[in-house]
């Protein structure tokens, strides 16, 4: 059976039964969310830009804020046949991309912000997070094969690597 590749883009979740591939591509300071159920073999991802949507008063896009994106993505995945109780989390990303010397950038680091949020919101619904590659100065893609649960993590003069 042939894979398919199935691209989540940068504000979306997608999810994907065996032989599907989720891939999301540039993961700077967001943060990849690779949900796993491997008694059901579902797999979800989601490419999260900002940690906290209640900072802004109207909201076109949940898929794009950590704390609504991942609910949403559990729920469905739920929906598909999961086990919440099944469910295990990596997660990937939270870059500070920009060092500046004007410290307004960097004392926003948005990266680490969604890293964190990302986590709280994950441990809020019971997922352990099983493993991680966040913060560091590059982008990364992050893989996720459905077939197995594992997640792969993809960035620029750097080898291929499982977490």
């Amino acid at each position: 059976m042939a894979v398919e590749d199935i691209k989540v883009g940068i504000g979306e979740w997608k999810i994907a039964r065996e032989p599907q591939r989720l891939i999301t591509l540039g993961l700077g300071s967001c943060v990849g969310v690779a949900l796993y159920d491997q008694r059901a073999a579902i797999g979800g991802l989601a490419h999260v830009m900002l940690p906290d949507s209640k900072q802004f008063q109207e909201i076109t896009n949940r898929a794009k804020f950590a704390d609504l994106a991942i609910p949403d993505l559990v729920e469905e995945m739920l929906r598909w046949g999961a086990s919440k109780g099944s469910i295990i989390a990596k997660v990937a990303g939270g870059a500070q991309m920009f060092s500046s010397a004007d410290h307004r950038l960097t004392t926003l680091n948005i990266g680490e912000r969604n890293a964190t949020m990302v986590l709280k919101t994950l441990q809020a619904l019971g997922i352990p997070v099983v493993a991680q590659d966040t913060g560091g100065n590059y982008g990364r893609t992050m893989i996720l094969d459905t077939a197995s649960g594992r997640v792969f993590i993809r960035a620029l003069g750097r080898p291929l690597r499982e977490i």
